[in-house]
């Protein structure tokens, strides 16, 4: 991850899309406006969801096994999900590397958190 973050900041810098630094004001509106873009990015992701239960639901209409339809629904969004997600990272990066946020450490340890919560959600697995 850290790698990753050290690429997108050069990338960004090379690309002229940084978050502009020249006062709060300026700052604050391109934060703003990176956090807006990455939550379109987000709701592309949704998108790209729907279209494999929606594929995945016409194979099942038209007489296909449930998790077939699913496995073929899945595989013709990986192109797609890999795009959306891509994206996703570039504006997480963008906006952790501003705010000097090592991803990678943070992404630990916030997993090592929620693993010793003592409040975790409760998953039942329904049989068949």
């Amino acid at each position: 991850m850290k790698s990753l973050q050290s690429f997108a900041k050069g990338y960004q810098k090379e690309m002229n899309w940084d978050i502009d630094t020249s006062s709060y004001e300026r700052s604050r509106a391109s934060l703003l406006n990176n956090f807006m873009l990455l939550t379109t990015e987000v709701s592309e992701v949704a998108e790209e969801l729907r279209k494999v239960f929606n594929l995945t639901n016409k194979q099942i209409a038209d007489g296909m096994n449930e998790e077939e339809a699913f496995k073929i629904a899945m595989e013709t969004a990986q192109e797609n999900l890999g795009r959306e997600f891509a994206d996703c990272l570039a504006y997480i990066c963008k906006i952790a590397n501003f705010f000097e946020v090592d991803l990678e450490s943070s992404f630990y340890s916030k997993m090592e958190e929620v693993k010793n919560r003592q409040n975790k959600d409760i998953r039942l697995i329904h049989k068949r």
